[in-house]
């Protein structure tokens, strides 16, 4: 299965003495995207430095709010109501991650999540570097058509066989991130280690919980109906590279993203920005994974000249969003 994926021809004969001693490969569920939404389920695969599995680790948490997507994660408030809270296993997340780098799809986003759990409990993350499996992807120049886990999975012949489930996603990730490891040492690639700083604006705005029967798991696709609220900003033009995105820029999003499509939009629009289905030239920015295939949306970005950035870079951008001007 995987072996096959990394032949002897790939295997580094001398392993690159700059790579990391140990990974921490990480999947967390969550009840959104935003700065107050909070973890529900987290799970640890921990890694020797050649990317071999030493064990792993998961727990359920209660988030002390709504769950959010059940029809994402299957997690129900009547499911999460006995866990431990996020300070009770703090400690043991602590032991898992401690002295080793933290792999994520996106990471980004889970060390965000992280991060702030650990600030809501009066503590920091031991951790000091975070290595996200797309960049990495993209390093390699791996031919996957678009940057979901599934793909990344596939390419490597990795089964997945609960999407969106923390541990399986974690298993799936450590899996498919042992072979990517392997081409990148005996390519002498560097890895794309990126800086992780405590965060500390985070939220405790209170979301009262679901009736009961409320969201319940579907096998299905199907999610609810909802329509977005107006922008109440004006737009102030088109997103500068280097300076950070303002309330009222209109965002557009085109392809596959690795975070569901409804939990991008929505933690756009918490955040004060115009989400549109359309590209024109008062679009601010296009998000996009894939600025050279020939969508629609990637043509007309280019013809208009409106700026393109990733997924991975939107999040970062999410991060420090500037006011509106007053009127």
């Amino acid at each position: 299965m995987l072996e096959d994926q990394t032949t002897a021809a790939s295997f580094p004969t001398a392993w690159p003495t700059a790579y990391p001693q140990g990974y921490a490969v990480v999947d967390v569920e969550t009840t959104g995207l935003a700065r107050d939404d909070r973890i529900i389920s987290a799970a640890v695969y921990r890694l020797d430095s050649r990317g071999e599995v030493e064990d792993h680790w998961y727990t359920l948490v209660n988030p002390e709010r709504d769950p959010g997507p059940v029809w994402i994660h299957g997690l129900t408030s009547d499911t999460l109501e006995g866990a431990p809270l996020f300070q009770d296993i703090a400690e043991e997340f602590s032991a898992r991650l401690d002295g080793r780098v933290l792999v994520a799809h996106n990471a980004v986003f889970d060390w965000q999540m992280i991060a702030r759990e650990y600030a809501r409990a009066g503590r920091v993350a031991p951790v000091s570097q975070r290595l996200c499996t797309i960049v990495l992807s993209k390093e390699l120049g791996l031919p996957l058509p678009n940057h979901k886990l599934e793909s990344l999975a596939a390419h490597f012949g990795v089964v997945q066989q609960r999407a969106h489930h923390a541990l399986d996603d974690a298993r799936v990730l450590a899996e498919a991130f042992r072979p990517s490891l392997r081409a990148a040492a005996a390519r002498s690639v560097r890895l794309p280690l990126h800086e992780c700083r405590p965060l500390t604006e985070w939220t405790d705005r209170a979301v009262p919980r679901q009736p009961a029967g409320y969201g319940g798991y579907r096998t299905t696709s199907w999610r609810p109906a909802r329509k977005r609220p107006a922008c109440p900003y004006p737009n102030p033009g088109r997103y500068e590279d280097g300076k950070p995105l303002k309330q009222g820029m209109r965002i557009a999003f085109s392809g596959d993203t690795s975070i569901e499509r409804d939990l991008l939009e929505d933690r756009a629009i918490e955040a004060g920005l115009h989400v549109a289905t359309s590209i024109s030239r008062l679009t601010s920015l296009l998000v996009t994974n894939d600025p050279d295939s020939g969508t629609s949306k990637v043509v007309k970005a280019r013809q208009f000249g409106t700026p393109v950035v990733d997924e991975a870079a939107f999040g970062q951008l999410l991060r420090d969003v500037e006011p509106a001007s007053e009127r």
